[in-house]
């Protein structure tokens, strides 16, 4: 095993049962780089009141997001790497997730007692954010640390701007005619307020002129990123800046980045009937596009006075955004 590129997204449950969920929610908020604060107060908040009361209502989320065929997002995941196995001849891909199955940690442990000469690690996140990349990486190099011989690294840390993946996406989105939509809203997944300002203390992030240019000190900063990422695929489909914007959806509290995305389209529905909605900050549908965004936030844009909200499919196992990584990791 020479050549080895490892595709990683974020996870899935076993199963849309209340124990499976709740052991990934487990997994997932206990990573103190996702909930990061004191550890005595990660675990009471996470294991005795998050997980308790959240885990019966996510089962029954799940159990709408899941098909015959399993979770999306696993089952996305593993086309996406069969499709670059048939591609990608000189490399060895494998899938994995950073929480949950396939196990990120178990893969890279078996990884280190073959032989591996080059390792390239691939996110699915194309912009970077510490508790999505930053989380990922920090495991890689935990466990590679540990390896007895240690192999030539890349991390792809972010590709928000990367012309494949921005090409991929607004083909996506052609597909679902936004011309004729009345406004195309880039909705992008939420951060605490304090994790964009670690990126750049002392920018106050509400008052960055990242939502009309790319700035300097944005070069990591996940805010920037997710505007400049709306600002590349909306020039690549000719759009007015009138006919887009940009909101950020499942937040825990008020104090996560917005404007929200159910804030947004309630708004949108005043004067536009007919919203098109696409997450770029999602390479593989999930249950934050699928249920979050095509079936509650399509049946608030309904009851505040729109008339159609359509979500545009995610990159998935598109055989242009496997072109595109197989440029990137070239």
């Amino acid at each position: 095993m020479n050549n080895v590129l490892l595709v990683v997204n974020t996870g899935t449950p076993d199963a849309p049962d209340r124990k499976s969920v709740s052991r990934y929610l487990s997994e997932f908020l206990n990573d103190p780089m996702v909930m990061d604060m004191p550890a005595i107060a990660r675990k009471i908040l996470v294991n005795l009141i998050i997980v308790p009361f959240r885990a019966s209502h996510s089962s029954d989320l799940y159990r709408r997001l899941w098909t015959s065929e399993g979770s999306p997002l696993l089952i996305n995941l593993e086309k996406l790497v069969a499709k670059l196995r048939l591609k990608s001849h000189d490399w060895q891909v494998i899938g994995a997730m950073r929480y949950g199955k396939p196990s990120l940690e178990e893969t890279l442990r078996d990884l280190g007692k073959s032989t591996v000469n080059k390792l390239t690690i691939l996110p699915l996140y194309p912009q970077f954010a510490q508790s999505t990349t930053g989380t990922v990486n920090a495991l890689v190099d935990k466990m590679i640390s540990e390896w007895d011989r240690k192999p030539e690294i890349r991390f792809i840390e972010e590709f928000y701007s990367d012309a494949g993946f921005i090409s991929a996406y607004a083909n996506k989105i052609r597909k679902y005619d936004p011309q004729n939509s009345d406004h195309l809203l880039f909705s992008f997944h939420s951060l605490p307020a304090r994790h964009i300002r670690k990126i750049h203390p002392g920018q106050e992030y509400n008052n960055c002129e990242c939502t009309v240019s790319f700035p300097e000190h944005g070069m990591k900063c996940y805010r920037a990123q997710c505007y400049e990422t709306a600002r590349r695929i909306s020039a690549a489909l000719g759009l007015e800046e009138d006919r887009w914007s940009v909101s950020f959806q499942s937040r825990l509290t008020r104090s996560w980045t917005g404007p929200f995305t159910d804030s947004v389209l309630c708004r949108l529905a005043e004067g536009r009937k007919r919203v098109l909605v696409a997450a770029p900050s999602f390479t593989a549908d999930c249950l934050e596009t699928k249920i979050e965004i095509g079936q509650s936030y399509r049946d608030l844009f309904i009851k505040a006075g729109g008339k159609e909200l359509q979500l545009c499919e995610s990159l998935n196992d598109d055989n242009e955004w496997v072109e595109a990584i197989i440029k990137m990791i070239s």
